[in-house]
């Protein structure tokens, strides 16, 4: 199991980006992705984080297959920031 820290940037709103997000809680369960966190830096809500655990693949799988509605809630894919650890 791999767990994975995602900082990026937003275009939107952080309400606007969170209700995407939430939305497609169930389509990451599906994949094998478990939702640990979500959120954004205090001092400035265009820079947001979300952790996330799964098998080693299946958040880069996800990501493949969502990129336009991931790009389409506001995240700015090129901002991305992935950091996989292990435990």
């Amino acid at each position: 199991m791999e767990t994975t820290i995602i900082t990026f940037d937003i275009t939107t709103s952080y309400d606007e980006w969170v209700k995407t997000y939430d939305a497609s809680v169930e389509i990451q369960k599906k994949s094998g992705i478990t939702s640990l966190f979500r959120g954004f830096k205090k001092q400035d809500p265009t820079k947001c984080v979300s952790i996330m655990q799964a098998e080693p693949g299946k958040l880069d799988e996800f990501m493949a297959a969502n990129a336009y509605m991931i790009s389409q809630s506001g995240h700015v894919i090129e901002s991305s920031i992935i950091n996989t650890y292990l435990s």
